[in-house]
């Protein structure tokens, strides 16, 4: 019994340590019924760790366009079908800096006079480990600049008046390096 229990305790230790060193990857590949199109990577170097999210995105008018994780990987409908933004804390629309903030909102991204917005952003609440983990859900691009929930109206709070989803894509597990 006493060598069982000590073989366990040891072994606990060995899970733990090697799934804390390990790097957790992911991908959506966005599309929808413009011509908006792109493909976003999501690095995330330990449980717990910010996330490094990366990518291009091209087909857009030039300024800024809201970003979200959104609750579903469903694509049955559109981009409508991923539902609202991920929101796992019951929080207001917040920018990616606010204290009080969708899980899933990851603000703005920019786009030049070619259309093109090329980005990295380093998040600490999205996760690709655990039960708030973001694969499996949807990233969307929107029309419009996200008012980061500053609007004096109740859709700020929601959505952040970021408009029609231009082009969406489910997050799945990536290929490690």
């Amino acid at each position: 019994m006493f060598l069982q229990d000590a073989i366990d305790s040891l072994l606990s230790r060995f899970k733990v340590k090697a799934s804390t060193m390990s790097s957790q990857r992911a991908v959506a590949v966005l599309k929808g019924d413009s011509d908006v199109t792109g493909t976003v990577w999501f690095s995330q170097p330990a449980e717990g760790a910010p996330t490094v999210i990366k990518g291009q995105i091209t087909g857009l008018k030039p300024g800024l366009h809201g970003f979200h994780v959104h609750q579903y990987g469903d694509s049955t409908n559109g981009c409508v079908s991923a539902g609202p933004h991920f929101n796992p804390y019951s929080k207001t629309h917040g920018g990616p800096q606010d204290e009080i903030r969708h899980v899933g909102d990851l603000g703005n991204l920019t786009a030049g006079n070619d259309g093109i917005a090329k980005f990295e952003i380093t998040d600490k609440l999205i996760q690709l480990y655990g039960q708030n983990s973001v694969v499996g859900r949807s990233l969307v691009v929107h029309a419009n600049e996200d008012d980061l929930g500053k609007g004096n109206d109740e859709e700020s709070l929601k959505t952040g008046n970021a408009g029609a989803r231009l082009a969406c894509g489910v997050i799945g597990l990536a290929a490690s390096n």
